[in-house]
């Protein structure tokens, strides 16, 4: 896994390929659908378990006598429900960084042979070829299995499309912490501070006082350097590094590439000064 994080021979095929789905699914509209911002967490996660989960129903049931018609239907439904789930990862893929992209490119390789094998078993399923049609089926089982195991690389050891920013939350200390003077506060205007060594913005809008980490959960960019803007009638923080953009009263997320919401903190004041504490 780590030879192909350095291989930079994989960026000729990614950065094309990069521009061809940011060229086709070029709508934002359309990438926040396909990131899971209306679902408030990635899509593509929960989309794969529908395919992976018919998949291996169907290799259990062409294990046992009997169940051809059932193994069939379930092969029929995984191939598929593949399709629209290969297109939310790769609108997730295009937003990544360019070695998590490389791994992202094999996965997806391993994912598209394992979906080849499928077609193909599907066609001889109902061609009335049973034998092959299990054969091609484990086939792609293990090439999905492959990429299920590149995925797990590229989620859980390069952190993609995980909320980047939440642990930093664990490092604050319990309790209520002076952040800013209430008068000293500009309105409408993004303030960055720190508590515990930890980055936090701030946002006056009247008597209230918003207090959000400054990572952002994409990919960790600073939040304190970007835009603030209007966004269905909210003011939104907008990333500088790949512009997601969350709103500024209770952090949920209005555009991708995040899919993940922004933790505010809670807040008072007292003696005109802003405290704030983990939630």
């Amino acid at each position: 896994m780590t030879k192909i994080e350095q291989a930079s021979s994989l960026d000729r095929v990614g950065d094309r390929l990069q521009k061809v789905v940011q060229a086709t699914l070029r709508p934002q509209r359309v990438r926040d659908l396909l990131h899971g911002v209306w679902l408030g967490h990635p899509l593509h996660p929960a989309m794969v378990q529908v395919p992976v989960g018919a998949w291996i129903s169907t290799a259990v049931l062409d294990l046992m006598p009997g169940q051809r018609r059932a193994a069939t239907t379930l092969c029929v439904l995984g191939t598929v429900s593949a399709v629209p789930a290969a297109v939310a990862g790769l609108n997730d893929w295009a937003a990544l960084s360019r070695d998590q992209r490389r791994i992202g490119l094999v996965h997806a390789a391993s994912n598209s042979v394992g979906l080849a094998f499928y077609a193909g078993s599907v066609a001889a399923r109902l061609s009335g070829r049973h034998t092959l049609g299990r054969t091609l089926g484990w086939l792609g089982l293990t090439a999905a299995s492959t990429g299920a195991y590149i995925g797990g690389h590229l989620a859980y050891k390069q952190g993609a499309q995980v909320n980047q920013s939440i642990s930093e939350l664990h490092r604050m200390s319990d309790g209520w912490h002076p952040v800013a003077d209430m008068t000293a506060l500009p309105e409408r205007k993004l303030v960055t501070r720190e508590i515990d060594d930890v980055s936090v913005i701030l946002y006056r809008h009247g008597d209230e006082v918003t207090v959000m980490l400054e990572r952002c959960p994409h990919q960790s960019g600073p939040l304190g350097e970007g835009e603030v803007q209007r966004i269905d009638g909210h003011d939104c923080v907008v990333c500088p590094w790949h512009g997601s953009a969350f709103r500024l009263d209770d952090g949920e997320v209005v555009h991708g590439p995040s899919a993940n919401d922004q933790q505010i903190l809670s807040t008072r004041v007292v003696d005109g000064v802003v405290e704030a504490r983990i939630p």
